[in-house]
């Protein structure tokens, strides 16, 4: 992911504004352009735009209304990041996530915070942040109102040794690269998943075998540290990475939305957005679509 595009969806909310400086961030580590992009529905819109500055009223045409958007949404941008590393702001018409998935085509990265305008719609994780991780195949870069992300230290990258999983390596990889960070490989083992206890701890080994393994296959070479962690635990997934967040400090968790067979462990609706919910870092989704599948495979031929 060098010099990455990347699409900024924002509602004019304190709160999303939030990902603007965040993606001014990542911009300024790896050479990025950032688009800011607002969609928009007429129908339910058309009210007095009571969320915009300008004042936009019923009576304007629609190309009247794009206007007054994107000289809105380009005022808020200039004030937020970087002119070398801005694009003049999109406009989109219809349902919002929809919207994004589309835009994202042309962009190599979304950054959107988990809420907007009120903190309870729109933007709130559950429906339009949730919508976008599902449908979108570019990797979603989910902030909220305390993340911070720079100076890049620690990376946190999740596997389940799946080769879904593996789909986030790339993003993860290029993160490293361009802010110096060190890399921490972590997995855990769900007692839920065996007959017993002592089952579940006999495979300890083996599982930190394999996670070396993967640490040396596609992290060496990176300009900081890579680690490795392997932990048993009576928890679900999302709770065991909450956990190791908490007592630990990261600047990005990058995990993939799908793990195993696709129906668990790390299945969107489950260990993805429940962690987006619950930390404060942002969190990387990676979804292993064919795109990301071919970008996946050409990694691994890269560091094989």
């Amino acid at each position: 992911m060098k010099n990455p595009k990347i699409l900024v969806p924002i509602d004019f909310s304190d709160l999303s504004k939030k990902a603007l400086h965040i993606a001014n961030e990542v911009a300024a580590a790896m050479d990025g352009r950032v688009t800011p992009f607002h969609s928009y529905i007429p129908i339910t819109d058309l009210d007095g735009f009571h969320y915009m500055s300008s004042g936009a009223a019923t009576q304007k045409n629609l190309t009247d209304i794009e206007d007054s958007l994107r000289n809105r949404l380009d005022d808020v941008a200039t004030d937020i990041v970087d002119e070398k590393y801005l694009e003049k702001g999109m406009i989109g018409i219809g349902n919002p996530a929809h919207a994004i998935v589309e835009m994202s085509s042309e962009h190599d990265l979304i950054i959107m915070s988990t809420h907007g305008r009120t903190g309870f719609k729109r933007f709130l994780l559950g429906s339009v942040a949730e919508k976008v991780l599902r449908m979108a195949d570019k990797p979603v870069m989910i902030v909220e109102d305390n993340t911070t992300f720079t100076p890049v230290k620690r990376i946190l990258v999740t596997t389940d040794f799946s080769e879904n999983a593996k789909a986030a390596f790339p993003a993860a990889r290029a993160f490293a690269e361009a802010t110096g960070a060190d890399i921490e490989l972590f997995h855990a083992i769900l007692y839920d998943n065996f007959d017993s206890l002592a089952k579940a701890e006999s495979t300890y080994e083996t599982r930190k075998e394999n996670i070396n393994l993967i640490a040396d296959k596609f992290f060496k070479g990176i300009p900081g540290k890579v680690y490795t962690t392997v932990i048993t635990t009576n928890r679900s997934a999302h709770e065991a990475v909450l956990k190791h967040t908490q007592e630990n400090y990261y600047s990005l968790i990058v995990m993939s939305t799908i793990g195993r067979t696709g129906l668990d462990y790390l299945m969107l609706g489950s260990t993805t957005s429940n962690v987006a919910r619950m930390v404060k870092c942002a969190v990387l989704s990676v979804n292993p679509t064919k795109h990301a599948e071919m970008k996946r495979e050409t990694f691994e031929k890269e560091y094989s």
